[in-house]
């Protein structure tokens, strides 16, 4: 690998490092404050009773973590199985270096070895260097779709039917 780059699929011991690579990324993406993630609450999510995601690490000679690939499962209706690349992160100081491309490829594998039909992920309309780097991969960036969010404090005030809150207890969830 590049100048004695080592990539891995990341573990549990990763993730202090992962925590703050995802932090630099909400630096760079102007929303610092937006990150209200835990170390423990993603000890549980990733490597809990029921991981909800995976990531791709790059590790330098000194055993530092320069860049991440945070990606889950998810599902499309039309589509079927395909993975979510939630983040793509490189530290400034090594980007340019083709370190996103590896960490990309390593997604797209993971893809094709999970059976995905579709790898999806977001970039900010602002983020030229982003979309270029997408556009040079052979990506469709798409302008027709928005995104709808309900945050922390939206979920907690939103009103949902008895039937609804019965069906998502866990006995609701075990029913056939």
């Amino acid at each position: 690998m590049k100048d004695n780059i080592v990539l891995r699929r990341g573990v549990e011991a990763d993730l202090p490092q992962v925590l703050a690579l995802i932090r630099e990324l909400a630096e760079y993406e102007r929303a610092p404050e937006a990150v209200t993630n835990t170390l423990t609450a993603m000890q549980r999510d990733g490597f809990g009773p029921a991981p909800i995601f995976s990531f791709f690490v790059l590790e330098n000679q000194e055993a530092e973590i320069i860049g991440l690939a945070l990606f889950y499962t998810a599902y499309s209706t039309w589509k079927g199985r395909m993975l979510y690349l939630e983040d793509l992160v490189v530290t400034e100081a090594a980007r340019r270096g083709g370190f996103g491309r590896l960490l990309f490829d390593a997604v797209v594998a993971e893809a094709r070895a999970t059976g995905a039909v579709r790898l999806k992920w977001q970039v900010l309309d602002w983020n030229e260097s982003a979309i270029g780097f997408y556009k040079k991969l052979g990506a469709n960036i798409e302008s027709e779709w928005l995104n709808g969010n309900l945050d922390d404090a939206q979920l907690a005030r939103y009103e949902v039917a008895p039937a609804a809150e019965v069906a998502a207890t866990p006995a609701g969830r075990n029913q056939l």
